[in-house]
């Protein structure tokens, strides 16, 4: 089962979109504080549907605290600073895609820690959006484990 890792998300909106996205795909989401929204959020509530009782969502006060919890056996940081593609790793079952704040991306410090993967963009782009990243990423992955759990 794979695993998506938001560090102190910042928009309720793609939050939602990622919270159905792993009741969709049957991937763990991995939250860590402080957010940039109250979880309650009318805006999280909307883009997550009625998908938050169907995903694992797992709370963390901060990036020690989900490293001392949730113990990732691989975790990639996904981030437009690196130079690695995402199609170039071969994903196993429990690896964990970390993706960062949508204003500021991964702090250097834990960027630097971890495997950086990246997707292709035109000269000139900044970024993706946050959801839209995740789901690119999430599903390479997925699909190289054979899509595990899928109805088929």
């Amino acid at each position: 089962m794979l695993n998506l890792v938001l560090f102190e998300p910042e928009i309720p909106n793609n939050t939602g979109a990622i919270i159905r996205l792993c009741a969709n795909m049957g991937a763990n989401l991995h939250l860590i504080k402080p957010y940039g929204f109250d979880m309650e959020d009318k805006k999280l509530r909307r883009a997550g549907l009625d998908y938050k009782e169907l995903a694992c969502v797992r709370e963390y006060d901060n990036f020690e605290d989900y490293l001392d919890k949730a113990k990732p056996e691989r975790l990639f940081a996904v981030s437009s600073k690196v130079k690695t593609i995402y199609t170039e790793v071969n994903y196993q079952a429990n690896d964990s895609l970390l993706l960062g704040p949508e204003t500021r991306g991964l702090p250097e410090d834990i960027l630097s820690q971890y495997q950086g993967i990246t997707l292709p963009m035109q000269a000139g782009s900044r970024s993706l959006n946050l959801s839209n990243c995740a789901s690119i990423v999430a599903y390479e992955a997925w699909r190289q484990i054979a899509f595990i759990g899928a109805k088929k």
